[in-house]
């Protein structure tokens, strides 16, 4: 069952007469281009429309400085949270489309204001920050922004319209070995190269990669390695990201690594500092099919068609949510299919056109999808279902305990 008609039609007329607010907005936050933790302008730029329209939006909530949330409706009944991202990339700009993000969850949240009181329950607009390479809303739900919400939506722009998305969980580590300086010529014997700790661990990664399933990551980089070719190095690191599609094998797959990472330090004598997720980890999205079937309706009626279901390859810190609560990320096509995100080229789209006009169909879809949730108890049962189902609520931080023990840690000699 989705709302009545009427219902949907006022949520629809009123988002096609904020239109030009929207657009506006989010032609604003790209050309800001602020980066995670200082989207200082982009959220001011949300919060002076959200309060134009009568509505308290808070910034600096939750433990993040950037972060927006603003309420409407009953908070005794349902409650529905549409997420908003506007961090853009370094360098590069708004190359992951987040100023479509931001203005559309706003948009989405402004058209329901008129009818959220004969939905009951109620809608809140979340402003996450720093998605890129910051894990904002895992900071955010570690401060509580997620209790009492029974549901979260977003959507994301991409090359392809697509209601089943999928990501890669991603974790991080650093690992620094320790060895003992030594002139290289005169008595090499008295040393302990930490470069060759990083050498072996580097290539006792790319020895795995053989033996990974296709699905899985590890990638990185040399960041010190010594500075005198004379010198043993007596201080070396690397830092690796770890990306799989599932929660389990993200897991055991960080083990693997640690292994790697304790074998070099025994080899060459060294000793191992690992320190793991400096930054809050990205996991896997957990999707919920009912949810994302009825955003899917209303995809097509705003003449979008989702394709066939796309292999993950990137992440997001959705997925942490999609842990705590029902969750579900789809994506609007803004940009033509051979056109890859984290680009200068789909950043060029973000800024278009075709980004505006993702702006009023996702903020429509949002909308039409959060009134369905808020009318319609059997779409909420299903959604709690199989959620419940999936494995139900994770406690997050205790999942994330560093493979190997805490973070800093010292292995090898």
């Amino acid at each position: 069952m989705t709302a009545p008609e009427t219902l949907a039609r006022q949520v629809t007329e009123r988002i096609e007469l904020l239109a030009p607010q929207l657009t506006a907005l989010s032609r604003m936050i790209h050309e800001l281009a602020e980066p995670g933790f200082a989207e200082h302008r982009s959220v001011a730029a949300i919060a002076e429309l959200v309060t134009a329209h009568g509505i308290e939006a808070r910034v600096g909530v939750h433990g993040m400085e950037t972060s927006l949330k603003a309420c409407a409706g009953d908070p005794a009944g349902p409650r529905i949270a549409i997420l908003a991202e506007y961090d853009a990339l370094p360098g590069i700009g708004h190359g992951c489309g987040h100023n479509v993000i931001g203005a559309a969850a706003a948009g989405a949240f402004l058209g329901l204001l008129d009818v959220i009181g004969r939905t009951g329950g109620s809608v809140v607009l979340l402003g996450t920050p720093a998605e890129e390479n910051g894990s904002g809303k895992e900071i955010m739900a570690r401060a509580g922004a997620f209790a009492g919400i029974d549901a979260a939506i977003m959507l994301h722009p991409a090359n392809c319209d697509d209601i089943h998305f999928a990501a890669l969980g991603l974790r991080s580590v650093e690992a620094t070995y320790h060895g003992i300086p030594a002139h290289a010529s005169a008595r090499p014997e008295a040393g302990r190269n930490a470069l060759d700790a990083v050498v072996a661990a580097y290539q006792g990664v790319a020895a795995l990669r053989q033996h990974m399933p296709q699905t899985d990551r590890v990638h990185g980089v040399i960041t010190a390695g010594g500075e005198a070719a004379n010198i043993v190095p007596a201080r070396a690191s690397l830092r690796l990201l770890i990306r799989s599609p599932r929660l389990d094998s993200l897991l055991a797959l960080s083990e693997r690594v640690q292994r790697i990472l304790s074998g070099a330090a025994l080899i060459t004598e060294t000793r191992l500092d690992a320190v793991w997720d400096r930054i809050q980890p990205c996991l896997p999205v957990r999707g919920n099919d009912a949810l994302s079937t009825r955003f899917g309706v209303h995809m097509a009626a705003r003449g979008r068609t989702s394709g066939a279901p796309q292999s993950a390859q990137g992440s997001t810190d959705l997925g942490n949510i999609s842990l705590r609560v029902p969750a579900i990320h789809p994506t609007l096509a803004i940009a033509p299919p051979e056109i890859a995100l984290h680009t200068v080229a789909f950043a060029g789209y973000a800024g278009s056109e075709r980004g505006d006009r993702a702006v009023v169909d996702g903020a429509v879809i949002l909308a039409l999808t959060a009134l369905d949730f808020l009318a319609d108890a059997g779409l909420r049962e299903r959604s709690r279902l199989e959620f419940e189902a999936a494995g139900g609520v994770v406690d997050v931080p205790a999942l994330l305990t560093p493979p190997g023990g805490q973070p800093g840690t010292s292995e090898g000699s």
